[in-house]
């Protein structure tokens, strides 16, 4: 009973993720993180202000060393040849040149992917103007075993004419029996007044 309760326990705890998912995870946010640095980075360092202002910091630190200079040597920090300077600048460009690569790839993964996705785009396109031939085709097929307008319009034509002429048929038809009916009432009436004058001329 202790053992199954202890079950119990463990299965009404909440499930965590598990710790190598989390650190994968996370491991993946830091270099995309880092991924956008090096991007905004290589933007920076391509813009015309990154220019600037490396020839403004250029031109300050070598006039304030050759100013320094003049009141004595151990005023200028970075006196001729500048090989402080020249070492910041080598300092730069070794991290700069990596940081330029990883944003290229990064673009060239994106290129790749939107590449990828114009494919599958243009493959979806052909196939559905494939598919809208073979509709159209089967249209045109099945426009020549339906009747025209102009055949519906005969046929409709003639069974009006039909239907008149069965109309004026049985308007003839009804006529001639109204005469018949006309003419044998006429026959019953004057059978009628013949047996009539005959009663009265025998009482």
């Amino acid at each position: 009973m202790k053992n199954r309760g202890s079950l119990m326990s463990s299965f009404d705890k909440p499930l965590t993720k598990p710790s190598r998912v989390r650190r994968r995870r996370r491991r993946y946010q830091d270099r995309d993180a880092f991924g956008r640095f090096a991007e905004s980075t290589a933007r920076f360092m391509g813009s015309p202000r990154f220019i600037l202002y490396m020839t403004v910091f250029v031109i300050m630190w070598i006039s304030a060393n050759v100013i320094l200079l003049s009141f004595g040597p151990k005023f200028a920090w970075d006196p001729y040849p500048f090989i402080l300077l020249n070492l910041a600048f080598s300092t730069q460009a070794s991290y700069s040149a990596p940081l330029i690569l990883l944003a290229q790839n990064r673009q060239d993964d994106r290129d790749r992917v939107t590449a990828e996705q114009d494919r599958q785009r243009s493959e979806r396109s052909l196939a559905d103007t494939e598919y809208l031939t073979r509709q159209v085709a089967g249209l045109r097929n099945a426009i020549g075993e339906v009747a025209t307008r102009s055949f519906v319009r005969s046929e409709l034509r003639a069974a009006l004419e039909e239907m008149d002429r069965g109309s004026e048929e049985r308007l003839a038809e009804r006529e001639a029996r109204i005469a018949q009916l006309q003419t044998e009432l006429e026959r019953l009436r004057a059978v009628h007044a013949t047996e009539s004058s005959t009663g009265e001329a025998a009482s």
